[in-house]
């Protein structure tokens, strides 16, 4: 009886060595935190963006500089050969202290908050719940509603200004109420505008929400309202944050609005005050410098103590 002879198996030690050698050359390489690993570093797109954001800063550096110098310097040399011989300059606060008085800024700060924060907070809360409304429901047309609101996000507001001052002053001589001058008529404004985008960024962003936890929410006897503000709500803070940011310094920035609608008076913002600095034949454009960096401190506040969410709320609504 023959025996049967067990083949021997051919192992190629060459090929084992290089995949060894190729673990080890794998594994010291550097790994981001989350173990991806590191691309090459792209110097032309670092570059590129660095010379953007030179360009971006060259104007508010030049603002800057001139806030500091004394008006004879400033209409005597350019702003750029403080930079080249600061020791030989004649610093001053004093444009600050004139800009501080003449802005009125006690006031006009207060004016301002009392037109940002409502017209930041309607549109987020109205948009949150439109957009609930168009993830979670179905009724009829709702693609075409949507698609309505969409095309409103191309109309400017210069288009509806007159339109809507019509409404105003037809509005106060029926009622006797006047909304012009008044703050109510920049809330109305600014979140009507900020509506559309505040609904499409939103509604995104709920896209991506587990629907299962939606489900299980109802199947335990929860209403609409308790998913919204339960649920919905707290999921969905780096979108709300994010718009928050952009339309609060959107408003907060905002002279057109404020210059036609608030008017002049005890109710004027800070950009109005601004604009009052320039005087009557731009001879105060020094003082303009200082008090737009008065301006700057409350959007910087907030952008920087929000950034966190601004970043992910950008990136949150992008992928499904």
């Amino acid at each position: 009886m023959s025996s049967t002879q067990i083949p021997t198996p051919i192992v190629d030690e060459d090929a084992g060595k290089r995949e060894i050698v190729d673990l080890e050359k794998r594994s010291k390489k550097r790994l981001n935190k989350d173990g991806t690993e590191k691309g090459k570093p792209r110097v032309l797109i670092t570059i590129i963006m660095g010379i953007i954001a030179v360009a971006w800063l060259f104007p508010l550096v030049g603002l800057l500089v001139t806030s500091f110098r004394p008006r004879a310097d400033v209409e005597s040399s350019g702003w750029w050969t403080a930079i080249l011989s600061p020791f030989q300059q004649a610093w001053t606060v004093q444009p600050f202290i004139d800009a501080w008085n003449a802005l009125d800024a006690g006031t006009t700060f207060w004016n301002s908050m009392a037109v940002t924060i409502p017209a930041t907070v309607l549109p987020v809360m109205f948009a949150a719940m439109a957009a609930y409304a168009f993830t979670f429901f179905n009724f009829p047309g709702k693609e075409i509603y949507f698609a309505v609101v969409l095309g409103l996000m191309v109309v400017p507001i210069q288009i509806a200004v007159i339109p809507i001052l019509q409404l105003f002053v037809w509005f106060g001589n029926t009622t006797g109420i006047q909304i012009i001058g008044q703050y109510p008529a920049a809330w109305i404004v600014h979140a009507t505008f900020a509506l559309p985008l505040a609904i499409y960024i939103l509604r995104n962003y709920m896209q991506t929400l587990p629907n299962s936890l939606i489900e299980a929410a109802r199947m335990d006897g929860a209403s609409h309202f308790q998913i919204f503000w339960r649920l919905i709500v707290p999921m969905s803070v780096p979108a709300l944050a994010s718009f928050a940011i952009f339309q609060f310094l959107w408003v907060w920035n905002d002279f057109f609005v404020a210059y036609l609608f608030i008017q002049s008076g005890p109710n004027q913002v800070m950009t109005q005050g601004l604009y009052t600095l320039l005087g009557q034949y731009g001879q105060g454009w020094q003082r303009v410098a200082a008090g737009s960096f008065i301006t700057l401190v409350v959007p910087l506040v907030i952008f920087f103590s929000l950034q966190r969410f601004f970043v992910r709320g950008l990136t949150a609504g992008s992928v499904k």
